[in-house]
């Protein structure tokens, strides 16, 4: 039997046990909703009263890749090697000797670096000398991923190797006057300044909390991963590109010229397979290469086009004044026109009842004169900005060119004529090349474009925008034009540099006198030339367009056509375009007898 002086004891120690537990409860609860329920919350209350550390994530910034996904560009993790000083001393003259010690540890470490172990040790040597408590001191900077493994394994406490991300260009100057870089300050040129928005990677955060001793207490670590940039995949072919670049650069020596370059554009799409430039530059060392050769000519020069625009002249003849190839004028080598404008042509010839394709044939100025009377110059006008004269090519290259074109109330006497041979207006290579992939298109003109798509790091591509292709000219008329420009390459000054064995080509020279930026008046003597064609003439699938900036050794448009030649062979070649089938059936003889 319990009696009551039992009982009260027991339950006292019942309620006690219960309070205590209770008690404890409480502490479990609390302790859950801080460290689980509520954890984010009291971290970030935590970091906003400053008892936290936040540090920067960064991403990696994305590749360039070409259209065959060969990198042209990309992002590398490399490793500045740091050292303690005054912790590799303390370790020396400690009790407890490092298993290796200093003298072959410094050894050791200069077989990974390349460096000497006389180097190695001067370098921790003359720290301490500096300061006797120095903590720092850098061995060497920009180590691969596999010496930093090496360091690693070598378990020397006082060093540390820092990663950093640097940008390399696996294929030098191969594409560099396009892709550009990334200059010490963040400047950035080229693609990687057009494409920054694709390939810029995102950075993210890691915030925790540590004790007073600088660990990081369990828990308190959150992170918001960075996200790297994407992926952007150009239209240009590399192998061809640096064929082009090597041509290009063997013929500007040979003809002794300050620059040369090389467009190719795909007719069906307006895609540029290369862009190839001489000078250039490479873009992991643009030091190296004069600060005019760091960019890309072909998108920032502009020159008046000469001949190579006839052919707009004689689309605008014959799309408003009714001409055909067969449409005569009478035209002599040397003209003074009722207006007082003076023409002359390359060559002495007596009056010629030319054709319209014989005119062609013998880019005769004069010819090209008569033929503008048949239209206003307003029309003319509207013609050479339908075609792009003017206007930037829908790339929008940094640095781009637009041209020059004067509105026709600024036309005097002289540029009245001269407009028709490609004067008194100025274009890029681009337009040069979007002018003849619309001719070799049936007269369909397909907006030029460089960039494929961005692939972002989740994966999802998106395309570059497609600008949509603008009728230009009939079909009908662009037929009758395409053959005239054949019949140019056949009959001819430079036919028989630029044949293509086994392939029908369609071509034109442009020869253009440069103005002196002081005078206004063009140098005597100094030419731009160009030649810009198209194959198989039959059945059109690329274009090139080749440039040379003052040629000395042979100074007419002659200059350029073995580089043409060499460039449309190795296009055709590299794209395995069959060959054509049908002949060319000849056109009209040059003059009316």
């Amino acid at each position: 039997m319990t009696t009551r002086a039992t009982r009260t004891p027991r339950r006292r120690t019942v309620i006690a046990l219960a309070v205590i537990l209770a008690v404890i409860v409480g502490f479990l609860v609390r302790l859950v909703d801080i460290q689980v329920v509520n954890a984010a919350a009291n971290v970030k209350d935590s970091v906003d009263n400053s008892l936290g550390v936040t540090r920067t994530l960064d991403g990696a910034r994305g590749s360039i890749v070409d259209q065959n996904g060969t990198v042209l560009a990309e992002s590398q993790l490399v490793y500045d090697l740091q050292m303690d000083p005054k912790a590799m001393r303390g370790l020396e003259t400690s009790k407890n000797k490092p298993k290796l010690p200093w003298a072959k540890a410094a050894d050791k470490i200069a077989a990974i670096t390349g460096q000497t172990g006389d180097e190695v040790r001067k370098i921790a040597s003359d720290a301490l000398a500096e300061n006797a408590d120095s903590q720092y001191a850098m061995i060497k900077k920009g180590l691969s991923t596999d010496q930093f493994l090496k360091i690693r394994a070598l378990g020397l406490d006082y060093l540390t190797p820092v990663s950093r991300s640097v940008r390399v260009y696996p294929n030098g100057a191969v594409g560099g006057n396009l892709i550009g870089f990334i200059a010490g300050d963040g400047a950035k040129e080229g693609l990687e300044e057009a494409q920054n928005s694709c390939l810029s990677a995102t950075k993210g955060t890691e915030t925790y909390l540590t004790g007073q001793d600088g660990v990081i207490i369990p828990g308190s670590a959150t992170e918001k991963p960075a996200v790297d940039g994407g992926t952007v995949k150009l239209t240009i072919n590399t192998e061809l590109q640096w064929y082009l670049q090597q041509m290009i650069s063997e013929e500007v020596k040979t003809q002794a010229a300050k620059s040369g370059t090389v467009t190719v554009v795909e007719v069906g799409t307006g895609k540029i397979r290369a862009a190839a430039e001489f000078p250039s530059v490479d873009p992991n060392d643009p030091a190296a290469s004069n600060a005019a050769d760091r960019g890309s000519r072909i998108f920032s020069t502009s020159f008046e086009p000469g001949s190579t625009f006839k052919a707009i002249t004689a689309a605008t003849v014959m799309q408003d004044a009714g001409a055909t190839p067969a449409t005569s004028v009478t035209a002599s080598s040397h003209e003074k026109f009722p207006n007082g404008a003076v023409i002359n042509d390359a060559f002495e010839h007596p009056a010629y009842q030319y054709t319209l394709a014989g005119a062609l044939i013998d880019s005769s100025n004069v010819a090209l004169s008569h033929y503008g009377d048949m239209v206003t110059d307003q029309q003319r006008y509207d013609e050479l900005v339908k075609f792009g004269v003017g206007s930037k090519t829908a790339i929008d290259f940094p640095g781009e060119a637009s041209g020059i074109i004067h509105p026709v109330k600024d036309w005097d006497y002289q540029s009245h004529y001269t407009t028709t041979f490609g004067q008194y207006y100025t274009v890029t290579a681009p337009q040069v090349a979007s002018v003849y992939q619309t001719i070799a298109n049936g007269g369909l003109k397909v907006p030029l474009s460089l960039v494929e798509s961005c692939t972002g790091a989740d994966g999802k591509v998106t395309q570059a925008p497609a600008a949509k292709p603008q009728r230009i000219l009939d079909a009908g008329l662009d037929a009758e034009l395409s053959r005239m420009i054949e019949n140019v390459a056949v009959q001819g000054s430079v036919s028989d540099m630029i044949k293509v064995p086994g392939y029908r080509v369609a071509a034109k020279t442009g020869t253009a006198q440069k103005p002196d930026p002081l005078t206004g008046a063009y140098k005597d003597g100094i030419y731009f030339t160009s030649m810009v064609g198209y194959a198989p003439a039959d059945h059109p699938e690329y274009v090139v367009v080749v440039t040379l900036d003052e040629p000395t050794r042979v100074t007419s448009s002659a200059a350029t056509a073995p580089a043409f030649q060499k460039a449309m062979t190795q296009v055709l070649k590299t794209y395995r375009v069959q060959p054509s089938t049908v002949p060319m059936e000849p056109l009209l003889p040059k003059y009316v007898q």
